[in-house]
């Protein structure tokens, strides 16, 4: 899923106009995306890596006195962490203008990432330099403006 829904991304991408006089348009962000979608699933596909974790996971088991946590979930936290990404976005669609980009991310990534199970004083610091990153990228160097809301940005 994840090769074709690259390709679909880079193709689709690949169909949008260039902005006259800028060598970067609208076009190259889902290209690149698409691209790197396409990438990941053919590693996964190919199984890339997997000796790499099954390894790791038999090593730490080896060297630990306490038995392995349970990672498996009833189905109904599985449907509900499964929700999520989308539940946010539609969070975004209704509130990012309002309360604007830098706050709405930052409540995004703190979310997603703390029902990924990081703890608090990873996902913190992931929370507020993650949206300044993205909107950097988007503002100067894909010249996508970005809702201001309550925290505008000084550049």
């Amino acid at each position: 899923m994840l090769v074709g829904l690259g390709a679909a991304a880079a193709y689709g991408g690949s169909l949008l106009p260039p902005v006259p006089g800028q060598q970067i348009g609208p076009n190259v962000f889902p290209m690149v995306v698409g691209i790197g979608l396409l990438l990941c699933g053919g590693l996964i596909a190919f199984g890339v890596g997997s000796t790499l974790e099954r390894e790791a996971e038999a090593e730490l088991a080896a060297h630990s006195d306490q038995p392995a946590p349970e990672t498996a979930h009833s189905p109904l936290m599985n449907g509900a962490k499964t929700l999520l990404p989308p539940a946010l976005l539609l969070a975004y669609v209704f509130v990012g203008d309002a309360l604007g980009f830098i706050p709405t991310a930052f409540a995004i990534v703190l979310t997603v990432a703390l029902a990924m199970g990081a703890r608090l004083r990873l996902a913190l610091p992931l929370a507020l330099i993650a949206p300044v990153f993205v909107h950097l990228v988007f503002v100067k160097l894909l010249r996508v403006p970005l809702p201001p809301g309550i925290l505008p940005m000084p550049w």
